[in-house]
């Protein structure tokens, strides 16, 4: 068992090491890193589990965790990568934050000021260029999903936020689907003012908290 593991934590450091060359693209820094966890995980699993057997099952919980790390739930491909630079370059000064998340999402954080008045679900006509352009990467590239998730601040009650926060996720939909985007790829949900990302004690904090957020995904294999 002690070996096996001293194996499985040299092989995670070698494959954290990989995944910090300069040479890797981000979807090879992502494998390498999580097929290192994996492992590890994979291993301590199969160790605490086995019974009898702990060096085998160390071994092959290692190989299962590595091919799960690796492969993980979505896909981080090199259309991803693209997809994340063309929506960087066409939000670039917009307030969007576009940022890839743990689990290999591409994530839009669209603020109030550009996309929803207070108490409101209409867009505002400074997103909808910006809308454009994401459907244009969209269509682009077919395989990806959309989760639409919208958000309100604290003013007012959750009769009133919830169904506001998923109004303003119906919305987005709605004018990328006007857009070719097929109904079938996008998902919407509505959190109200239950996830805040900043103080509601302010105005400036309240507007920060009105927002929707975009995650797309390209599923794993």
């Amino acid at each position: 068992m002690k070996k096996v593991i001293a194996v499985v934590v040299a092989v995670a450091i070698g494959a954290g090491g990989l995944g910090g060359c300069a040479s890797m693209d981000e979807t090879q820094r992502g494998t390498a890193s999580g097929a290192a966890i994996g492992a590890v995980a994979g291993a301590l699993l199969g160790g605490a589990t086995a019974g009898g057997h702990k060096g085998r099952s160390a071994a092959t919980g290692a190989a299962i965790g590595a091919a799960l790390g690796a492969g993980g739930g979505y896909l981080w491909s090199k259309r991803m990568q693209d997809q994340k630079a063309a929506m960087e370059q066409a939000t670039q000064g917009s307030g969007v934050a576009v940022s890839q998340t743990a689990d290999n999402q591409l994530k839009l954080e669209i603020p109030s000021d550009i996309s929803f008045a207070s108490g409101r679900s209409d867009l505002s006509s400074a997103l909808m260029p910006i809308l454009d352009r994401f459907a244009t990467t969209l269509n682009q590239n077919p395989v990806t999903r959309l989760r639409i998730v919208g958000h309100t601040d604290s003013v007012g009650s959750d009769a009133i936020n919830n169904p506001l926060s998923v109004n303003r996720a119906a919305a987005t939909r709605d004018y990328l689907m006007a857009r070719g985007v097929a109904s079938n790829r996008i998902a919407i949900d509505g959190r109200g003012s239950h996830e805040p990302i900043a103080d509601n004690g302010s105005a400036a904090g309240r507007a920060k908290n009105r927002r929707v957020e975009i995650f797309v995904a390209e599923p794993g294999a």
